[in-house]
């Protein structure tokens, strides 16, 4: 299996994570990469660069304003008398239709959605890297490759159309299907990171296209909060094609994997004909955030089930934090999924 991976996607390096009132350093570190890009290796993959696909995938579904944002917000973020090092809202619309303001700080809190994604100088930077990462891997698909792995960090799929949230700025797993898509193919998303996806929920909530799956903690009292809630179906012509399986705070290998076979047979019923797994290994019992209890062998089993649709499959990075285990939960889904 081919791995995808930028040496640029390590300049973001965010600084500021704000959780219960208090200001923490970012489990979304650049030390990740070391982790994943040694797990990676030692189930046998070979690490090769992306190519630039330029910026058409990436307004395939973000939207230019958002784009542009993006890209200059943080020179225009450093000529705010006394600005802190990194682009952090304070204040934010009410909804998406309130005003488009000039202001650098409204338009901070128009595309951020919350604390966790600050912009610093290297952010764009990494963030387009991280997309044409994933963009390669999905091209591979259509070159004939059974899978391939995106090591696209920083993660995307908190990153809805037009605004940038939990880590994520550009959506990735997203990005690579809609390529898929222009491809020809019928892609499902299948994402197993232990918070929803609610971004690429948002952004294919109306399309009958894409298949939408998304196994995580209950949102009920968990990130992202008001989004994943099984009653979120889809609208207009996508209702029907987007499935939430909110599982209890503490699921274990067993109770993960009997809401896989239902995600599963969802993705047999749309017909798909490619997988893109938006894969955060943050379910592992020993993850910081602690949601699920997934255990090492239990990742094995996860990429084992997954092979069992026999299509071909792209791996996009997503969540998994830093613990000792990390590269070795990479190793056993590749492997899990490449000894099936």
């Amino acid at each position: 299996m081919k791995a995808i991976f930028d040496d640029r996607q390590w300049r973001h390096d965010p600084r500021h994570f704000m959780a219960n009132g208090k200001v923490l350093p970012s489990p979304e570190q650049p030390a990740r990469i070391a982790r994943l890009i040694e797990g990676a290796r030692a189930a046998g993959c070979a690490m090769q660069a992306p190519d630039d696909a330029g910026m058409g995938p990436l307004a395939a579904l973000h939207s230019p304003e958002y784009l542009s944002f993006l890209q200059t917000i943080y020179t225009r973020w450093q000529r705010i008398d006394g600005a802190g090092d990194e682009v952090i809202p304070n204040i934010h619309p009410a909804n998406r239709t309130d005003s488009y303001p000039r202001s650098a700080v409204g338009q901070a809190g128009y595309h951020q959605a919350d604390t966790a994604c600050p912009i610093g100088e290297g952010t764009w930077e990494a963030a387009y890297w991280s997309a044409q990462v994933a963009i390669t891997g999905a091209d591979l698909l259509v070159s004939g490759a059974r899978a391939a792995y995106a090591l696209s960090r920083p993660p995307g799929h908190h990153a809805f159309g037009d605004l940038a949230g939990g880590f994520c700025f550009l959506n990735n797993s997203g990005i690579a299907s809609e390529r898929l898509r222009a491809r020809g193919l019928r892609p499902a998303i299948l994402d197993v990171d232990v918070h929803h996806g609610n971004g690429t929920q948002g952004i294919f909530y109306d399309r009958d296209d894409v298949l939408t799956v998304s196994m995580h903690a209950d949102p009920a009292r968990f990130y992202p909060f008001f989004w994943g809630h099984a009653d979120e179906r889809g609208i207009g012509r996508g209702l029907g094609y987007n499935l939430n399986l909110p599982l209890p705070r503490g699921t274990d290998d067993e109770g993960f994997l009997r809401a896989l076979d239902t995600a599963l047979a969802r993705i047999s019923a749309f017909g798909a004909d490619v997988v893109v797994v938006a894969l955060g290994l943050d379910a592992y019992e020993g993850d910081p955030f602690k949601g699920f209890a997934v255990t090492t062998p239990g990742f094995s089993r996860i990429g084992a089930a997954i092979a069992g649709l026999g299509l071909p499959t792209l791996f996009v990075q997503e969540g998994g934090y830093l613990c000792d285990e990390l590269g070795h939960n990479l190793t056993a889904v590749l492997t899990g999924f490449e000894g099936a």
